[in-house]
């Protein structure tokens, strides 16, 4: 049995329901003729009086040119429950909203189906194999990782996880910066590092990396090369150094990734891009396509005339303020050498018509804020879909001790690293934590909070709770009692509010991916678990489990381990563990 699509089939049995009330009360003449308006069935916060509601009645008011409670009293008579296969009844409550009861079948289904889904429950074909990228971190290989690609990497990997198991082909991809200024300055600033280890009087280039790894890497290079590049040519010292340093940072971008249970399936080098020519030919191909002219011995894109032709094709023209502050981008300097932004531009080309993924995402900073439209309407102006390329902007990280802002970090200059943090926090607290809030906001990261052993800390509450259920069944396994397959007679003395409330939340699990996946907010997921073991607890504290009536005992033993496995599949998705003990 697969119960995947339970919650969205109630839904859908709603709305059908709804619709056709609509169109017999039209025809039977108990409400105008018109056209019915949207409306939302959703699973109200109070469902006492209620499974699902909708605000049906309410938004059609207008429509109908009647109030609420008339038009929910229309409809209440022209509803078909009889023959609805996972509704029992139907009630109006306040001015016009409409209730419904689902039947008592739709939960015992709902169990077993979790149950008989085990560790594939929760996934879904939703997203029909779709080809999507995800590509998250791409931090510059100059040095660490600092906090707000820690975050980027918890809101990336989860993000793909939760495309993975709403049926979409996903690949996790990082993109290295191994081109360009940031390069020069790398190794440029390695170079100064380098010769002052033997004239303390070398200055550092102005705007250098000051991090201390880059004193490190330059030492040693020097205890393997003693001061032989001294008296070479700067051209050969300072390549000398990138090659030696750039491939150790990129080697600790990987293994601080690993750790952080991060895996890519692409690494991808900006230098192939340029190597291979593709950078020039996508270049070429705005000079062909119109948008791209030469001007002071520089190749120009108009992204201006870009930005007024998309504006104008979504029937929303620019403001005379939002066209003043438009400007053309320098694709290729004076001097031959092409901008980030062609490369860009060609990198994003090659995600598309080279490699054929069918939807792009890419999480960055919110600091990139100004660069989205760019490259949107860069993909339309090399002849693609700029809508299928989707940002996500992550704002940032703020440490907190004591309920003060904090720096951690002595070795790294100014930046806080992702080692750092791993040093200090377990990385189940710092995956959860990252994902507690949509990428949109700013995030306050408690280092306290984080490696407390309380209920106060999320994420050790949601891993106690499913440790919490593993004990449950080895204490009674001690007493001769295990855990065996329920009939839905059985299943169905689960009438209490706290086990119907515990298994509509759970129920909801394979929609909660699906959403998260289509609004591109794993934290959606970090909630949910935090629901569903507030809900278990509760179930808990008040159904006892072990008593005499052994149909009794054993539904609520197979409502805990459906729990469990909800649970146990959440925090998979996240990567985040599900002890069994605590």
């Amino acid at each position: 049995m697969n119960c995947s699509n339970l919650v969205q089939n109630a839904v859908s049995e709603v709305k059908t329901l709804v619709e056709n009330a609509f169109n017999k009360a039209m025809e039977q003449g108990k409400l105008p003729q018109g056209e019915i308006p949207a409306f939302v069935v959703e699973i109200p916060a109070d469902t006492t009086h209620g499974d699902f509601a909708t605000n049906a009645a309410m938004v059609s008011a207008r429509a109908f040119r009647q109030a609420p409670a008339k038009i929910a009293a229309a409809l209440m008579e022209c509803f078909d429950i009889d023959n609805a296969k996972w509704i029992a009844k139907a009630e109006t409550a306040g001015p016009g909203f409409i209730n419904f009861t689902l039947k008592a079948d739709w939960f015992t289904q709902a169990v077993q189906g979790i149950l008989a889904d085990g560790e594939n429950y929760g996934r879904s074909d939703y997203g029909k194999g779709e080809k999507v990228m995800v590509e998250f971190v791409s931090a510059n290989p100059t040095g660490p990782m600092h906090m707000g690609n820690a975050r980027g990497g918890a809101i990336g990997d989860g993000l793909a996880s939760a495309l993975e198991w709403s049926g979409h082909t996903v690949e996790r991809e990082f993109y290295i910066n191994d081109a360009g200024n940031q390069i020069e300055k790398f190794g440029l600033s390695l170079e100064a590092r380098y010769l002052q280890i033997f004239d303390e009087n070398h200055p550092m280039i102005e705007e250098g990396y000051q991090g201390e790894d880059i004193k490190e890497h330059a030492k040693a290079f020097a205890d393997i090369h003693g001061d032989s590049f001294v008296g070479k040519s700067h051209e050969e010292r300072k390549q000398a150094l990138i090659d030696y340093a750039l491939p150790l940072n990129i080697a600790a971008l990987r293994r601080d990734l690993g750790k952080y249970k991060i895996e890519y399936d692409t690494w991808f080098h900006e230098s192939v891009l340029h190597e291979d020519g593709s950078v020039m030919k996508t270049v070429e191909l705005l000079k062909e396509r119109g948008l791209a002219y030469e001007k002071d011995g520089a190749v120009w894109y108009k992204n201006t005339e870009m930005m007024k032709r998309l504006a104008e094709k979504s029937g929303k023209p620019l403001t005379e303020k939002e066209e003043a502050e438009l400007k053309d981008d320098v694709l290729v300097r004076a001097n031959g050498f092409p901008t980030y932004f062609a490369a860009d531009i060609a990198y994003h080309y090659n995600k598309f018509a080279v490699r054929g993924f069918n939807r792009v995402i890419n999480v960055w900073g919110a600091d990139h804020h100004g660069h989205v439209a760019r490259i949107k309407g860069a993909m339309d102006a090399v002849g693609l879909d700029g809508d299928k390329l989707d940002i996500v902007l992550m704002q940032l990280v703020r440490l907190l001790r004591d309920g003060q802002p904090c720096k951690m970090s002595k070795r790294s200059g100014k930046a806080i690293t992702l080692t750092d943090l791993l040093e200090e926090i377990p990385i189940d607290a710092a995956r959860f934590f990252f994902n507690m809030r949509e990428p949109n906001s700013t995030l306050d990261f408690d280092l306290d909070l984080a490696v407390e052993q309380t209920r106060q800390n999320p994420v050790y509450y949601v891993q106690y709770a499913h440790a919490r259920i593993c004990s449950i069944e080895k204490n009674l396994a001690a007493e001769g009692i295990s855990p065996r397959s329920c009939t839905a007679e059985e299943l169905a003395l689960l009438t209490a509010a706290e086990e119907r409330e515990l298994i509509r939340r759970l129920a909801a699990f394979p929609n909660e991916i699906i959403q998260a996946a289509k609004s591109y907010d794993p934290a959606r997921l970090t909630r949910y678990t935090t629901d569903v073991a507030t809900l278990f607890h509760k179930f808990y504290d008040a159904c006892r489990i072990k008593g005499d009536n052994e149909a009794l005992m054993q539904a609520r033993l197979n409502l805990a381990l459906a729990a469990r496995t909800t649970l146990k599949n959440a925090l998979t998705l996240l990567k985040i563990s599900a002890p069994v003990s605590m």
